[in-house]
């Protein structure tokens, strides 16, 4: 998806890294995400009376950091990532449940410098967009639905993107 919105902006590409932290059982729930720069995010996650303990927590965002850095280190393949000081960045997303890995991006690219944040995702839950929306500069969401329960049913193929494709996708950069 950000592939295509960089080719219509005439705008450099680059990935913003970041990884959800799930609920130990289930990793699809977000507790919060960890991003590029040392960023970690933590949500309440509301679902209940269930709320992991900080050890918990802990673990599993560290397991999710060294994923990050494994993936920052395939992906760039040496190449530093994409200066953001003072510029304006678009940063998107497949969809928005919880917008905690959103947060993570929109913190990390913060804490590089960028002077104007845009956060955009075909999808997100009212929640997570309200959310998102308090800590970026603008919000392009597509559609708000009354009950998001998961963003892959919005699409008709919500497969992994293999990490070999994503190398394939940044290609090489021109300075």
């Amino acid at each position: 998806m950000a592939v295509e919105v960089a080719q219509a902006l005439h705008a450099p590409l680059d990935v913003m890294l970041v990884r959800k932290v799930g609920t130990p059982g289930q990793p699809e729930l977000a507790l919060g995400a960890v991003a590029t720069g040392g960023v970690t995010v933590r949500e309440s996650p509301g679902y209940g009376d269930f709320e992991p303990d900080a050890e918990e927590f802990a673990a599993v965002a560290e397991r999710e950091r060294h994923e990050l850095v494994r993936r920052e280190q395939r992906y760039r393949a040496g190449r530093p990532p994409l200066e953001l000081a003072g510029k304006t960045v678009v940063l998107v997303d497949d969809g928005l449940a919880t917008g905690a890995t959103m947060l993570a991006a929109i913190r990390a690219a913060r804490k590089a410098g960028a002077a104007a944040i845009v956060a955009a995702a075909p999808v997100a839950s009212g929640q997570a967009a309200s959310k998102v929306a308090a800590e970026c500069d603008e919000l392009v969401i597509l559609e708000i639905p009354g009950s998001l329960r998961a963003v892959g049913e919005w699409y008709l193929d919500f497969s992994q993107v293999e990490d070999s494709e994503v190398c394939e996708l940044l290609g090489p950069r021109r300075p």
